[in-house]
């Protein structure tokens, strides 16, 4: 393991009301494991996180809890909050951000964080830029990485044109989706004009404008994600490529089942996204591969960590969080060592997604993999998190009469709305890209095939 400085704590800023944001924990247990002090400031109650043994201390100071961050806190608000968290941890700390939200504030103040908050040198606008999805189209050209053809109307009548000029149905998109208000899906298929038209009088609602996209072919394993650590002129110092194998929900959720493997396609667009943009910092994103070009498509720039970061651990424990902490403080940061091949399990996800998801639906179970893998919330070393969450989800299934038989029609009909965890947040199953709080989200990503395995050419060898 590299030699960390232990005297340097951590803060873990998550503003999303998720309380069962397993990227969270996956964050407090890879800086505990290595020593390092972990707070955390949330803008929700912390849920099964909170029981981890390597969580020192969660921060609700009086200016957080005033202002309620979970309901978009003003820079003002979430400086007040830093602050008063500063104050009680008394050292420089180490920040760092699990939101869009989270990471767009963060950049943002900075310059007034200075000598408290250790974050990257990244220029402050530069995060809400690349978060808001009606600006990722122009970097993307600029970057010359693929991006799917994308309109921004300004009004319905122009809404309704642009879907049907993109092909039916479209994918559309809220740009700014961390300022939407509950109840109001921040990706959806439109499949008629007429609906377009109707989403976008919702633009005052939705506090962001709306834009619509080509929607990319359904094909399995056509899902992809990119997370790493970048330095001085976007080089990254850690990275690795993924592939989702199962989402909760089906075609619309975020990863259940992930898998890390190489593909130079998605490894060398990431290089050179980060390089054009002189990006410092941790990033996920998310690709989707057209079946008929066998191009990868960038979808979605999240700039902070995914909740499945710790897919991309190599076999000395490095990874993007520890990455940064090393950066931050001075410390080298070691060459990656092995990795490619490993599992990430999201428990919870994987069991719907197995017992309602395509599986179930006669298909070929997902590639099995001879790489370690690593669970979300179970840890033979931290178990309370898992049970914490166990309990939880048992008794949200219980009190809305969630049993496989009113899931399965839920799916089936689109509603899904009463569902547990993420499935609760969705109204209808969609096939496009998409990225909803409180996580990435996108298309289903299925089984690969051998049709997958001859049009892929992000197969392993």
């Amino acid at each position: 393991m590299p030699s960390f400085a232990t005297d340097v704590p951590a803060l873990l800023l998550r503003l999303d009301p998720n309380p069962y944001h397993h990227g969270t924990l996956g964050a407090a247990r890879s800086l505990g494991r290595a020593g390092v002090e972990v707070h955390a400031l949330v803008g929700s109650r912390i849920g099964p996180v909170g029981r981890t043994r390597y969580l020192h201390r969660v921060h609700t100071p009086r200016t957080a809890a005033a202002a309620g961050l979970g309901c978009a806190p003003t820079d003002a608000e979430l400086e007040g909050a830093l602050l008063e968290a500063s104050e009680a941890i008394g050292r420089p700390v180490v920040l760092v951000p699990l939101d869009d939200r989270g990471a767009i504030g963060a950049a943002r103040l900075a310059p007034r964080l200075a000598g408290r908050y250790l974050l990257p040198p990244v220029a402050p606008p530069l995060p809400a830029r690349l978060a808001d999805k009606a600006e990722l189209s122009a970097v993307c050209a600029r970057a010359e990485v693929a991006h799917p053809p994308t309109m921004l109307p300004g009004s319905a009548r122009e809404a309704a044109r642009a879907a049907a000029e993109l092909g039916l149905p479209a994918v559309a998109k809220w740009s700014r989706p961390w300022l939407l208000p509950p109840g109001l899906r921040s990706t959806a298929l439109v499949r008629s004009p007429d609906e377009a038209a109707r989403l976008y009088e919702r633009t005052a609602e939705a506090g962001s404008a709306l834009l619509l996209q080509r929607r990319l072919p359904d094909a399995p394993g056509a899902d992809w994600f990119f997370h790493g650590y970048a330095a001085e002129g976007g080089r990254f110092l850690v990275g690795g490529a993924g592939r989702k194998e199962r989402s909760w929900p089906p075609r619309t959720g975020l990863t259940a089942v992930g898998t890390w493997l190489p593909c130079p396609a998605v490894e060398k667009a990431a290089a050179r996204l980060a390089a054009a943009l002189d990006y410092r910092g941790i990033l996920d994103l998310d690709f989707r591969l057209d079946p008929v070009t066998g191009v990868h498509h960038l979808v979605d720039f999240n700039p902070r960590p995914g909740a499945q970061f710790r897919l991309f651990t190599d076999h000395t424990g490095l990874d993007v969080v520890r990455a940064q902490h090393l950066h931050l403080t001075g410390r080298d940061v070691p060459e990656p060592r092995g990795g490619p091949g490993r599992v990430f399990v999201v428990e919870n996800y994987a069991l719907l997604s197995a017992l309602l998801g395509p599986r179930a639906r006669g298909r070929a179970p997902a590639a099995a993999s001879h790489g370690p893998v690593e669970r979300a919330w179970f840890a033979a070393d931290d178990p309370l998190p898992f049970a914490a969450m166990a309990a939880g989800w048992l008794g949200r299934c219980l009190a809305r009469g969630a049993r496989p038989d009113a899931l399965r029609e839920r799916l089936r009909t689109g509603n899904t709305r009463s569902a547990p965890g993420r499935a609760a947040r969705v109204a209808r199953p969609t096939a496009g890209p998409a990225h909803p709080a409180p996580g990435p989200e996108g298309p289903q990503h299925t089984e690969p095939t051998p049709y997958t395995e001859r049009r892929n050419p992000c197969t392993t060898s």
